[in-house]
């Protein structure tokens, strides 16, 4: 019974029909968003939501009853089960806020695509090398802030009246958000203000975050040769035990030639 179960859960149909689930579960939290489609689906769309709650705990639960412990040591189970958990929240009086966070069954997504898992595993093994690019571009941040406070702050006290006011400013100004008019309404009382923004935008936004790019690129390609690694692993164990296979085959053919008389 257990390996027929565990056949069909590791089944592509199984896994595509997950999908879908996932899909249409997703679909039907974004109409609830509606209020006309609310008021007039609000029943339906409840009815499928809690269909695809019970699809989820149905897969989980045949999961756990193929995989035994097994079933915790995977990641991305542990991951699945939080997920479905928190729609089991309580969302009455104070904490109706906490059906906000039905929505998070889309990131079931994940788990369920390889490409999707391949993607997130090379993010997280990314993490360990961004600290200290983190680190670069707080100091970077720090540094300007301070000095664009003293700088400006007399001049444009709603950019730089003070550090915190000063961090945010830097910050729209690194995501490349409108950083051309705080130049421009700086220039009008400090025309050299353009320098600092100029040395201000190509050392964050042209180095430092490409950096980032950098490593998550690498930690992807790494995860790639890893992943091609254990494929070629598979490959020669496959092809070592039909080797092996042949051989006993040879050796049984062999022994019965001997035995038939001539």
């Amino acid at each position: 019974m257990r390996e027929r179960v565990r056949r069909v859960v590791e089944s592509r149909r199984f896994q595509r029909l997950i999908i879908v689930v996932i899909l249409i579960n997703a679909a039907t939290l974004g109409l609830e968003t509606s209020p006309w489609v609310l008021a007039r689906y609000g029943i339906e769309l409840h009815l499928v939501d809690h269909v695809a709650l019970y699809v989820f705990v149905a897969e989980l639960l045949a999961k756990g009853y193929v995989y035994r412990l097994r079933f915790l040591r995977d990641p991305w189970n542990v991951f699945d089960t939080l997920i479905i958990g928190f729609s089991f929240l309580p969302t009455a009086g104070g904490l109706s806020v906490l059906r906000a966070l039905r929505v998070l069954r889309a990131l079931r997504l994940i788990s369920v695509v390889p490409s999707l898992r391949r993607v997130v595993a090379a993010l997280l093994s990314a993490v360990p090398g961004m600290t200290s690019i983190v680190v670069l571009l707080g100091l970077v941040l720090y540094v300007a802030a301070v000095m664009g406070t003293k700088l400006y702050g007399a001049a444009a006290p709603e950019y730089f009246g003070d550090l915190p006011t000063s961090l945010f400013t830097l910050f729209q100004v690194m995501t490349g958000d409108g950083w051309s008019d705080i130049t421009r309404d700086l220039m009008d009382t400090h025309p050299s203000a353009w320098a600092y923004f100029v040395v201000f935008v190509l050392v964050c936004t042209f180095v430092v975050l490409n950096l980032f790019i950098a490593v998550v690129v690498s930690a992807m390609e790494e995860e790639s040769r890893e992943e091609r690694k254990a494929e070629r692993k598979d490959d020669a164990a496959v092809l070592a035990e039909v080797a092996a296979l042949r051989a006993e085959i040879q050796g049984l053919r062999q022994a019965l030639a001997d035995r038939v008389p001539s």
